[in-house]
């Protein structure tokens, strides 16, 4: 991990020493190109990865309305994306350094609860900037007050920074999590299953982005970050205490609502929004792709994606069931007496008992035989 102080260094370019030392390296090639700005000749190529590119300036025809900057995407995107990626990797290391290392160290816990608390950690760090970044643009451009917003006036080619910017860190933050695997040296078992939510986050906010569904996607992504931050708070909580489990409670609530919650809004946008749209049609120029093959290929994959949530999150649910009773039955077999005696057996003792007690004292007529 970069940023730290080991007393014995591993050879230059090894693997070791990469995992070590990336987040160094990685800021290194950030300082690059923010020295880029210092020089007249190199600071028009420097800019294209820092600041967002593609505006457009509106409002200039009237003589008092204020021009206002508006954006869309474009080859371009891919150098800024490529920036803040960097800046990404670079924020992964301080909070892992700085937060979790120390918590770690402090909670003591084995290998594979480690490893799954550093994940909950940055996935919860970034899941709470995201839903609160994500609030601010809604309530700003009041997309979530008015349903028919998320598909009037399709294709939106145009955006706002707050959109845009939100896109990008988004695709880049996602893009990042790929060398992560192998910086954070996550275990085998658990790369396939990174890597599924990797690609599927990718996948789905790239699409909305090159697709114009901006609005739908921004609306779409701040309550499933709500409820993947419940989750991972949640579980971070558990690995500090085994007996706060009550947020997995309200987790599960939450989940299965927010997925009946996007395959409303999704299956409100396709079929019925754009679907009744008069400007039906497939224009790479335009940036208009309402067709029945684009809107249904959209929708199936959203409610793909859902099923495949709905399905590992009963899965989960079965498998706590099924320790919790475990657990139970565990517990009853350990405060149930191992030696406790039959009804049966205490049955012949008492019978026993009361021969022995008998014989001891003799009855009347053994004693007058004994006295003759």
């Amino acid at each position: 991990m970069g940023f730290r102080k080991k007393n014995k260094s591993p050879p230059v370019l090894s693997h070791e020493f990469v995992i070590q030392n990336h987040a160094d390296m990685v800021s290194c090639v950030a300082m690059v190109i923010l020295l880029g700005l210092m020089f007249e000749v190199t600071a028009k190529f420097s800019i294209m990865f820092i600041t967002v590119q593609c505006n457009v300036t509106q409002g200039m025809e009237e003589e008092l309305s204020e021009p206002v900057n508006h954006y869309h995407y474009g080859p371009e995107d891919m150098a800024t994306v490529f920036f803040y990626l960097l800046i990404a990797v670079i924020l992964h290391a301080l909070i892992q350094e700085y937060i979790l290392d120390k918590m770690n160290r402090r909670l003591h816990l084995s290998k594979t609860k480690h490893s799954k608390f550093n994940e909950s950690g940055q996935l919860a760090a970034f899941y709470l900037f995201s839903f609160i970044w994500g609030c601010s643009i809604l309530t700003a451009e009041e997309f979530a007050t008015n349903p028919t917003f998320l598909w009037d006036g399709y294709p939106h080619t145009n955006m706002v920074f707050q959109v845009k910017f939100f896109y990008i860190c988004q695709i880049a933050y996602w893009l990042h999590a790929l060398p992560e695997l192998y910086f954070q040296k996550v275990r085998k078992e658990d790369i396939p299953r990174q890597l599924y939510y990797i690609c599927l986050y990718v996948v789905h906010i790239t699409g909305a982005y090159v697709l114009n569904l901006h609005r739908l996607g921004l609306v779409l992504l701040v309550p499933h970050y709500l409820v993947e931050l419940l989750f991972h708070a949640s579980r971070l909580f558990y690995f500090s205490d085994e007996n706060k489990q009550k947020g997995f409670t309200l987790w599960a609530l939450l989940f299965v609502i927010t997925r009946l919650l996007i395959l409303t809004l999704s299956v409100l946008t396709f079929g019925f929004g754009l679907s009744r749209m008069e400007n039906q049609g497939f224009s790479l120029a335009k940036g208009n792709f309402n067709v029945l093959t684009v809107r249904m290929t959209c929708l199936a994959a959203i409610c793909l994606t859902q099923a495949w949530m709905m399905w590992k999150f009963i899965n989960f649910q079965l498998k706590k069931w099924r320790e919790h009773n475990q657990n139970q039955a565990s517990k009853k077999k350990a405060v149930s007496p191992k030696n406790k005696p039959h009804k049966r057996e205490l049955a012949r003792g008492e019978a026993t008992n009361g021969i022995t007690k008998s014989e001891d004292k003799m009855s009347p007529r053994a004693r007058k035989a004994k006295a003759s």
